[in-house]
């Protein structure tokens, strides 16, 4: 009985972490506690398991050591920092400024509101990367407003949660930096490779709402006459204004960058960067002109959608623009991030006069929300150490590999299966608890049978979403239904009763959009070309393989072998097959190797 169980101890290992977590105990503990549970039941069993167990007790003392890399990792400093960046513009006022711009922006048109928290919902992402900072400030700003003009409780419902998750798979997002981080590759490159599969996510979302506004009217209505502001002195709306602004400033800032030797994701960003310094330009000489009550030049829209809209696109183009041409590491960009939101902030509070915009007390509430966050992802990370310390002792990782790799279907085989294994856990695990157990153990797997890991982590980042969509168990919709109205209230601007928004409705709501996040993981899975980032160099390397074709016994990274014998110019080139020939024993003494430094 002992050997049978000394042998299949990492199943039963991996089982025991499933019971803890559906029993209910925390991620972080449940990791740590089985870890080290299973190490001294390992060791005890380890005569028993025919070199099947890797543990000794001189190896727990390594565990410092782990626990210490895990604090000074410098790609998880980005965290806090991108953390603290979403927090302050949302606790400024800047999301709000947003969705009542963009919201005016669309005005009557049908649908016009989902529209703009569509938009925003992608803008919030890209300067968050927080869901939970996303769906409660639009659910606390957009939500009356939508059942004030007669949305849909369920079209209102499901196109916020959903707009909010796009803080998962937008740059700067922290589940990339996670995923980036437990691959083993660059932030960057899984940056520029979700940058496409995060855009069409947006575009199918607004085709989703525009076709809800286009068959069911009465869900989606556009606003009201009375409810549009910002219009000129022969009441238009001045969209002519807007559109020739945006036009001069997009073919200019193209012109220049065609000169340049950007290409890819790095054009894109910089070309924006370029299109929206000039809009900034353009509105400050009208802003000027109207001052000194001179001819202007822009509508009353075209200057607000500038002046709302540029400072946090300004903010994300700093960011990523720095991060994609390679001038900052994510660290760095996630740092001048967090400081340029303070100065976004603190700009405000002295344009308007309005202490609230910035204050000590937004800094001190964006700090410990951050501490937060922080501290938990730190503390799964730390248990997840633990866990795999254990689990590389018993073959863990080998079992997984094999059981993956012999999936039929080769690498589309392996892809569906891990996609449905990822749909199902997200029932019960946050992102961050997948990205820190699951991911793991699949990289290795799908390392093996050549996938690239980028696609891998951006499918897999996009597959992750669904745990915030899931009834009845997404967080999304927890957080919505901790701000949308439980009864019923009395409308500020119309006075009328509102009926409240139920659980049932949000669900519903958001089910079509859990559809949308599945069919952008097929899509993912058949068109490779829509990840893109430069591969590394090392990616198409041939294997290597020992004399008679066995597996030599270890890898060499970036360690050529001189030429033997040494190249003599006019000499014939050495016979390496016949008699005599050189050879190189690749063997290592046995004596050399020691059980005590062999590492899981």
């Amino acid at each position: 009985m002992l050997p049978f169980i000394a042998e299949n101890l990492a199943p039963i290992m991996f089982a025991a972490l499933v019971l803890f977590l559906l029993l209910g105990y925390p991620a972080a503990f449940s990791l740590a506690a089985v870890g080290l549970v299973f190490f001294v039941i390992g060791v005890e069993l380890a005569p028993y398991s025919g070199g099947a167990i890797n543990l000794s007790w001189p190896l727990l003392g390594t565990m410092p050591e782990r626990i210490y890399g895990v604090m000074t990792n410098d790609t998880l400093l980005a965290i806090p920092f991108f953390a603290y960046m979403g927090l302050i513009l949302e606790r400024s006022g800047m999301a709000e400024d947003l969705l009542e711009t963009v919201g005016q922006l669309f005005g009557s048109v049908r649908g016009g509101l989902a529209f703009a928290v569509i938009f925003v919902g992608a803008l919030l992402a890209a300067t968050t990367g927080v869901v939970a900072a996303s769906v409660i400030s639009m659910g606390l700003i957009s939500l009356p407003i939508m059942m004030r003009y007669g949305y849909d409780r369920r079209f209102s419902a499901g196109t916020i949660a959903a707009s909010g998750t796009l803080a998962q798979i937008f740059p700067p997002s922290l589940v990339l930096i996670v995923l980036a981080d437990q691959l083993g590759r660059s932030v960057g490159d899984m940056y520029t490779g979700a940058l496409i599969p995060a855009l069409i996510l947006t575009g199918l979302y607004a085709v989703f709402a525009f076709a809800i506004a286009f068959i069911w009217k009465t869900a989606a209505p556009g606003l009201p006459p009375e409810a549009i502001r910002y219009r000129q002195p022969d009441g238009s709306r001045g969209y002519l204004s807007l559109v020739v602004l945006t036009s001069i400033c997009s073919v200019s800032a193209l012109l220049i960058m065609l000169q340049s030797h950007y290409r890819g994701a790095d054009f894109v960003v910089l070309t924006m960067t370029l299109g929206v310094c000039f809009a900034v330009v353009i509105a400050g000489i009208n802003w000027l002109l109207r001052l000194v009550r001179g001819p202007q030049f822009l509508s009353p829209l075209a200057e607000q959608v500038v002046f709302v809209m540029v400072p946090p696109l300004l903010l994300i183009f700093l960011v990523l623009g720095t991060i994609f041409i390679g001038v900052a590491t994510p660290t760095e960009g996630g740092a001048m991030g967090a400081v340029g939101a303070m100065l976004l902030a603190l700009g405000k509070r002295y344009s308007e006069g309005n202490r609230a915009r910035f204050n000590f007390e937004i800094m001190r509430s964006a700090a410990q929300s951050t501490t937060k966050l922080s501290a938990f992802v730190m503390f799964i990370l730390i248990g997840a150490r633990i866990f795999s310390l254990t689990f590389y002792g018993v073959n863990g990782h080998l079992w997984v590999e094999h059981l993956l790799t012999s999936l039929p279907g080769g690498e589309v085989g392996f892809l569906i299966f891990v996609n449905i294994l990822v749909f199902f856990l997200a029932f019960f695990l946050d992102f961050f608890e997948l990205a820190f157990i699951i991911v793991p153990l699949l990289a290795p797997a799908a390392e093996a049978l050549g996938i690239d890991l980028i696609w891998f982590g951006v499918i897999l980042a996009v597959n992750m979403q669904t745990s915030f969509m899931h009834p009845p168990f997404g967080f999304a919709l927890f957080y919505l239904r901790s701000v949308a109205p439980r009864a019923p209230y009395v409308d500020k601007v119309t006075g009328q009763t509102m009926p409240p928004v139920t659980t049932a409705q949000i669900y519903w709501g958001a089910l079509p959009y859990l559809c949308i996040q599945l069919f952008v993981v097929a899509l993912l899975i058949a068109f490779l070309g829509l990840v893109r980032h430069d591969p590394p160099p090392t990616a198409h390397r041939p294997a290597v393989t020992a004399p008679g074709g066995a597996a030599p016994a270890f890898k060499s990274e970036g360690f050529h072998l001189p030429p033997y014998p040494p190249a003599i110019p006019g000499a014939p080139p050495p016979d390496t097959t016949g008699p005599g020939a050189p050879t190189l024993d690749m063997s290592v003494p046995p004596d050399l190797v020691k059980p005590s430094e062999v590492k899981p």
